[in-house]
């Protein structure tokens, strides 16, 4: 039976002819020795599982705080990759801007060169024109003229035809 301390306080013993009964005073001070005896035990069963609780909490504390540094690295590292890629991008989009802009250069000098082609080609198609029209109407005379001359030869057998007549 477990002891409570308002029974230790409410405890009256019977008195007797020589004052209190011996036997039952041992008696309880035997149960409240057993039962202190038994919380000296479990107090020190408690003071052990508390340290042993506290060393395990220490390490736990210990795992812990490497757990955070090995965090607190990994992040600075993604933080610092992050950096480094974003550098290398804004590097690879420079190279490619420089890269574009002189494909563009050149793009517009062969346009520029090819509106200079196309425009040389209009002035000798206009020159060929020319010639071949002066062609034609130097054919176009002659034939006019081949044809004046076959009409007055014409003319003239006619009228040698008339004279010739009988």
């Amino acid at each position: 039976m477990l002891l409570s301390p308002l029974e230790i306080q409410q405890k009256q013993f019977p008195i007797r002819f020589r004052g209190l009964d011996a036997k039952e005073v041992e008696s309880f001070l035997q149960k409240v020795a057993d039962q202190m005896s038994a919380y000296l035990k479990q107090i020190d069963e408690l003071r052990r599982e508390l340290e042993d609780k506290e060393r395990q909490l220490g390490e736990h504390q210990g795992r812990e705080q490497t757990l955070k540094n090995t965090l607190v690295s990994a992040q600075k590292t993604v933080e610092q990759m992050k950096a480094n890629a974003q550098k290398e991008a804004k590097l690879l989009v420079s190279e490619a801007e420089v890269k574009a802009e002189r494909i563009l250069n050149n793009a517009h000098n062969r346009l520029a060169q090819i509106h200079e082609d196309i425009a040389e080609l209009k002035r000798q198609r206009t020159q060929f024109e020319l010639k071949i029209r002066a062609t034609i109407e130097i054919y176009q005379k002659m034939l006019d003229m081949q044809k004046e001359e076959e009409a007055e030869v014409e003319d003239l057998e006619s009228k040698l035809k008339f004279f010739t007549k009988p």
